[in-house]
C-alpha cells in the first residue's frame, strides 16, 4: 500500500498563502483518487479537496476559489495550494487515498501537518 506523508504547514497571517505537500512512497498513478482533509480542534475531520487519476478536481464550499489541488507525477506528490487564508482554515491537514472508485479511504492516516492562520 502506498504511504502518504504530509508537510508544508506553518503559521501564516490571514490573507497569506501556504503550499502543502503529500508525498507518496510509490507511484501516485496507481491511486484512483487522493484527497486533502482537515481537522480543527473539537471538530470532525472534513474533506477539503480531491483529485482523481485523470486530473478531475473537486472542492468543498469553504475552500472553493481559494485552494488548488494538483499533482506532480514525476515527484509522486500531491499539492494543496492555499491562498487567501482565513483563521477558520486553522486545522491539522491530512491526505489520504483510494485505490479504486469503489474502495474506501485508507484506514491509516499520517501525522498530518498543522496550519495556523492568525487574524
Amino acid at each position: 500500500q502506498v504511504q502518504l506523508v504530509e508537510s508544508g504547514g506553518g503559521l501564516v497571517q490571514a490573507g497569506g498563502s501556504l503550499r502543502l505537500s503529500c508525498a507518496a512512497s510509490g507511484s501516485i498513478r496507481y491511486l484512483y483518487i487522493v484527497g486533502w482533509f482537515r481537522q480543527a480542534p473539537g471538530k470532525q475531520r472534513e474533506l477539503v479537496a480531491t483529485i482523481t487519476r485523470d486530473g478531475t478536481t473537486t472542492y468543498e464550499d469553504p475552500v472553493r476559489g481559494r485552494f488548488t489541488i494538483s499533482t506532480d507525477n514525476a515527484k509522486n506528490t500531491v499539492y494543496l495550494q492555499m491562498d487567501s487564508l482565513k483563521p477558520e482554515d486553522t486545522a491539522a491537514y491530512y491526505c489520504n487515498q483510494r485505490r479504486a472508485s469503489f474502495a474506501p479511504w485508507a484506514a491509516d492516516w499520517g501525522q498530518g501537518t498543522q496550519v495556523t492562520v492568525s487574524s
